[in-house]
């Protein structure tokens, strides 16, 4: 990828400058790839995340505060994309037991299986994002993508 091209101009960019813009077209291909495959599912990549975090658990419920932490892209509105899974019938929410504040989030049996469908299509969406990476180029970007 190069940068210059891509944003069409012919002046010489400052290394540092170069890299942040470097660095943001490819986090903008990625997330439209990833947006892509995941588009076919009507699913964003949020409540993906969401349910990802949610298999996570095991079968032990999450609450909106769990799921904020552990979100890749931190937002407000996790009980709007909760929602919208409940509609789906990928999740259910029921009010704690034991602290009639506490709302649990479970993912569903149907969250499950659209899961592992979106799992298949992932793994292709990263085959195609990493397909001119080898295992070392990988190692070495990860050193360096540490560092930040």
């Amino acid at each position: 990828m190069n940068v210059e091209e891509i944003i069409k101009t012919e002046k010489k960019i400052p290394l540092p400058s170069r890299t942040i813009i470097h660095l943001s077209l490819v986090a903008n291909k990625i997330n439209e790839i990833i947006t892509c495959s995941l588009k076919a599912y009507e699913m964003s990549l949020e409540q993906f995340n969401v349910l990802r975090i949610l298999r996570g658990q095991k079968g032990k419920p999450a609450n909106l505060s769990t799921l904020n932490e552990r979100m890749i892209t931190k937002m407000s509105n996790t009980t709007r994309l909760v929602d919208k899974l409940i509609l789906k019938g990928f999740v259910d929410r029921s009010i704690c037991p034991s602290n009639r504040r506490k709302v649990e989030i479970r993912i569903t049996k149907p969250g499950e299986e659209i899961l592992l469908e979106l799992d298949k299509a992932m793994q292709k969406a990263e085959e195609r994002i990493l397909n001119n990476l080898n295992t070392k180029d990988l190692e070495e970007l990860n050193k360096l993508l540490d560092k930040f």
